[in-house]
């Protein structure tokens, strides 16, 4: 039968009965850590102590008529805060705010600016002619020497399309009126001649 290994909870020995080795050890930190602890609480206790004896010490009763001094002192306070004087603020959710917009509101935009008359638009393109095709020139050769002049173009015949010899050049002839349209024709102009032309020539007559 094997021996049954008494161990503290909480320790794991794989090999062999290490339980007394683990209590002494973990028995040696704990007396560590309660020194360190009692120190701490000391020096705690001590700088407290310090603090407490730099403190002004309070008169916690009058020596004229022996009352005690907190009482009056808080009734001193309580009179000073109903004397203040303290306005109820209303708390109301934000309002919308509502902004002009431009693009919804048209008086909103800046006034068109009023067109250019013919005779400055006239007069603007002639500065514009004269500053491209003389002032800017001249202005940006100035300094420059002059380029020398290329090989001027060679005469070529020129060939204008004359319809006389190109047929495909003449407006189409025009197609022929059919025979429905043509007694259609003579009739309204008979009608025109015979009857509608009389009839207003002598209302005319009769009006003058």
């Amino acid at each position: 039968m094997t021996d049954i290994l008494q161990l503290s909870p909480g320790i794991l020995s794989p090999v062999g009965d290490f339980s007394r080795h683990n209590v002494q050890t973990h028995g040696g930190a704990s007396h560590l850590w309660q020194a360190f602890y009692a120190q701490a609480l000391a020096e705690q206790q001590a700088v407290e102590g310090d603090k407490a004896e730099a403190l002004p010490t309070l008169q916690s009763m009058d020596v004229a008529t022996a009352e005690p001094v907190a009482g009056g002192q808080a009734l001193a306070q309580i009179h000073s805060q109903r004397l203040c004087d303290v306005h109820e603020t209303q708390v109301a959710p934000p309002e919308p705010l509502f902004l002009p917009i431009a693009e919804f509101e048209m008086e909103l935009l800046d006034k068109p600016a009023p067109p250019f008359s013919a005779v400055e638009l006239i007069e603007q393109q002639r500065q514009l002619d004269i500053s491209n095709s003389w002032v800017r020139p001249v202005v940006m050769s100035q300094g420059h020497p002059l380029p020398e002049p290329g090989p001027a173009g060679q005469a070529y015949p020129l060939h204008l399309p004359i319809a006389e010899f190109e047929m495909d050049l003449l407006d189409k002839a025009p197609e022929p009126i059919d025979q429905a349209t043509l007694v259609k024709q003579q009739k309204a102009l008979e009608f025109d001649l015979q009857w509608a032309r009389p009839v207003v020539l002598n209302n005319v007559r009769i009006a003058a």
